[in-house]
């Protein structure tokens, strides 16, 4: 008996669960939607919670060390205590919102090098070892997301790698702890004056906030340095701007006022 109640403490027998979504496909501030499944073992247990979060991959400086820790950033409990029985079924039904600055992972079809998105469930059991499940998770871009991502590929610069890092953007409303950069290559009309640019995106219910930064290509007697600039997509409209021509002219105007040219 001390034996079997050993086991129980290490889940042997126990409960499992498993996550079911009805379209692993998203948006940033749209909603995921499923079933939680809590199958009972072979004896009854007191379940304390079942709770679902989205996690991602973040990259965190920490003085002259950078480490990837995987962060939940934004969780739902579903429901409260309960008991289930042996061989038992338990169905939870969810509908989960989305955070809006939520990083994106696909882009036309394609998943965004460097991401990694997922929906976790926990299945808290009084005095035994926890259950978990994980799922993955696309979240693709909002439409103006998408009229900037597209002007960015008719100036010709090409998607390097993504990543999400720990910390806040200066003068922007941020709701989560992180932030994702997209980084691309530039085009050979931009290549003489930065090695990359890196855009931002931090969608609120009202409008998109775009900060975008350059990577600039230091010279014989120059040290290279980093040229920040943001500004606001009115969602309403996105699609009558010539993005293709105003990011062209931020590019230009921000080189020439930090001594570049192209």
């Amino acid at each position: 008996m001390v034996f079997k109640r050993m086991l129980q403490a290490f889940g042997v027998g126990g409960p499992s669960v498993d996550t079911v979504l009805t379209n692993p496909n998203c948006r940033p501030g749209g909603f995921l939607e499923g079933q939680v499944h809590v199958l009972g073992g072979d004896h009854a247990v007191d379940v304390e919670y079942v709770a679902i979060g989205l996690m991602t991959r973040v990259e965190v400086e920490s003085g002259d060390n950078e480490y990837q820790t995987n962060q939940e950033f934004h969780r739902q409990r579903l429901t409260g205590s309960f008991r289930l029985e042996p061989g038992a079924r338990h169905d939870v039904p969810f509908r989960f919102e989305v955070p809006w600055q939520t990083p994106i992972t696909e882009v036309y079809g394609q998943h965004l090098h460097g991401m990694t998105m997922g929906l976790a469930t926990e299945l808290e059991v009084a005095r035994a070892v926890d259950k978990s499940d994980l799922d993955a998770v696309q979240v693709h871009p909002l439409p103006a997301q998408e009229r900037i991502l597209e002007a960015l590929l008719r100036l010709g610069f090409r998607f390097h790698k993504a990543d999400v890092e720990r910390g806040r953007v200066y003068g922007v409303e941020q709701e989560l702890p992180f932030y994702q950069e997209i980084e691309f290559y530039p085009p050979a009309q931009y290549a003489s004056g930065i090695n990359q640019l890196e855009l931002t995106f931090l969608p609120t219910p009202h409008k998109l906030q775009v900060v975008l930064e350059l990577d600039k290509r230091g010279g014989m007697f120059t040290e290279g340095h980093d040229a920040f600039g943001s500004f606001d997509v009115e969602y309403a409209t996105a699609d009558q701007v010539d993005w293709t021509g105003q990011l062209d002219n931020w590019l230009r105007q921000a080189a020439s006022r930090r001594g570049l040219f192209f």
